[in-house]
């Protein structure tokens, strides 16, 4: 029989040496033009993060957009809009494409730019001068007047909210050619320049004579429309009752100090909203936004809507797969993990931390998976006990609140290796900036060589580690059953459900980018 311990020595020496560093200093592997879009696709921010910042980020994805083939480029686009739901990497790709490939960019612009803060976020893009261009062009001004005709009234009306640029500043741009005189007549309000009031489409005359006081029915129009008029508490009700799904989540605080709650009829129509598992789908909640809101509750909102919350977040997670085998599940609770997981921006820095993000998903493949072990762990591993039958947000409490230290993210394979253990699939949550610890075997990182020594004793066994926020690298490349899988948004779970139906390709998240028909 062959020496185990040789063997495994020899396998050692096949393993890929490290090809860089990472931003923490340690050794790394080098992603791939199209890995580091995917990367992006799903968790680029574009703002300070702990190991590096906005215009670091910036310069990374635009390097890996102007090297990679521009069809990829615009797969990437609609992926990082229709499913990673990102708002800055699908207006950055398209802004590249209006230099590299404007053909391409027509075949994708609608399904990239879908909003109003998208459009606004293209145009800002394209003239900074960032993609080689500051300038709109022709077309992407064709683009940009052709969404602007194709929406309703509403839509243009809804937004006009924002700015840097607002729509007005686009509206100027393009020189949009209305079609008929309740548009022209849009445009010149939107522009501040004269126009008929009373042939102006008729929401926007509720609204204005809302405004001025004329009429006490509030129009349905989003509530940032009707706040520069002081709102009584029949307002404020009319708002939540026929509000969205995100606006209700992100407002219950608001609709508190405006006596909503005092309602006994739209407190159970924000508590039935809240928990519609339909509507919930359709919204794309974040697991973590669910969270983020159940911490920062008032204390006088009423139980059955903090109910509807917790049963919101429990349904968030329902796309977890149940992974067939053993199950262990690496948590990095390391320093930088305390960091907001979309980064640091002027005066909207969010509260919610990977660490928040990672103890969240966990905890929702623990649910699903009963029998799998959760690993905390920073340079070391760290002790902690799952309690059976827990909902996931306490868990993922539990999880967020471990002590932190370094990152070695070789800790937790060697750990099982130090035991013996048998297994089907190791998830690591990280930001995979390890650089704790010794290197591995002939140069390659201490994480890889670990985890050849476990495939070793399973050889059947599959690594999949969910970054949750950009990188340059990774501590174990693809290959050897390792599949990286970028985001925080429940996509993450689609691709865990393809890797346990055996669905792995030789590199599975650029794979179903690359299947995207443009």
């Amino acid at each position: 029989m062959a020496n185990k311990n040789l063997f495994r020595s020899f396998l050692g020496a096949l393993l890929p040496k490290a090809t860089t560093t990472n931003a923490a200093g340690g050794i790394a592997y080098e992603r791939t033009n199209e890995q580091l879009l995917a990367q992006f696709a799903a968790t680029g921010c574009l703002r300070d993060t702990f190991y590096t910042d906005a215009e670091s980020q910036l310069q990374t994805l635009l390097g890996a957009a102007f090297g990679a083939d521009p069809v990829f480029v615009a797969k990437t686009a609609v992926f990082a809009r229709e499913q990673g739901l990102m708002k800055d990497t699908p207006a950055l790709l398209c802004a590249v494409l209006s230099f590299r490939d404007p053909a391409l960019l027509r075949r994708v612009f609608d399904r990239a730019i879908d909003t109003g803060k998208l459009v606004r976020n293209f145009v800002q893009i394209v003239r900074s001068g960032q993609v080689g261009r500051k300038s709109l062009g022709s077309a992407p001004k064709q683009l940009v007047q052709r969404w602007l005709a194709s929406r309703t009234d509403e839509q243009l009306l809804s937004a006009s909210i924002g700015n840097a640029p607002s729509l007005a500043d686009v509206v100027k741009m393009v020189h949009p050619k209305p079609a008929d005189a309740a548009r022209s007549n849009l445009y010149g309000y939107l522009l501040g320049k004269p126009h008929d009031a009373a042939r102006l489409p008729s929401i926007v005359q509720q609204l204005e004579a809302f405004r001025r006081g004329e009429t006490r029915t509030a129009p349905d129009v989003p509530f940032q429309l009707l706040t520069a008029k002081e709102l009584e508490r029949s307002h404020w009700i009319a708002i939540a009752r026929q509000c969205s799904w995100h606006t209700a989540r992100m407002n219950l605080n608001t609709f508190q100090r405006h006596g909503v709650f005092d309602d006994e009829a739209a407190t159970e129509h924000i508590a039935r909203l809240l928990r519609d598992r339909s509507v919930i789908a359709r919204s794309g909640a974040f697991p973590y936004q669910i969270m983020t809101t159940l911490e920062h509750l008032d204390s006088g909102i009423p139980k059955q809507v903090r109910a509807a919350l917790h049963d919101a977040l429990e349904a968030s997670v329902d796309r977890v797969p149940v992974l067939p085998g053993k199950v262990y599940i690496a948590v990095d609770v390391s320093g930088s993990m305390r960091s907001p997981i979309t980064g640091h921006g002027r005066g909207n820095t969010t509260a919610v931390r990977c660490i928040d993000v990672a103890a969240l998903f966990a905890a929702a493949i623990r649910r699903q998976n009963q029998s799998a072990e959760l690993i905390p762990f920073h340079d070391k591993v760290v002790p902690f006990a799952a309690k059976a039958g827990s909902e996931v947000f306490r868990t993922a409490e539990k999880l967020a609140a471990l002590p932190s230290g370094g990152t070695d993210c070789s800790v937790v394979l060697k750990h099982l290796n130090e035991r013996g253990a048998r297994g089907d699939f190791v998830v690591y949550i990280s930001d995979n900036e390890s650089w704790r610890g010794m290197s591995g075997a002939a140069g390659a990182t201490g994480m890889l060589t670990e985890w050849q020594r476990f495939k070793a004793d399973n050889p059947d066994a599959k690594l999949v580690c969910i970054d949750i926020q950009p990188g340059a690298t990774v501590q174990a490349p693809e290959g050897l059953d390792v599949i990286h899988v970028g985001g925080f948004s429940d996509q993450v779970f689609e691709v865990l459900r393809a890797v346990a139906e055996g669905g792995l390709a030789p590199d599975l998240w650029v794979d179903r980018i690359d299947k995207i028909a443009v």
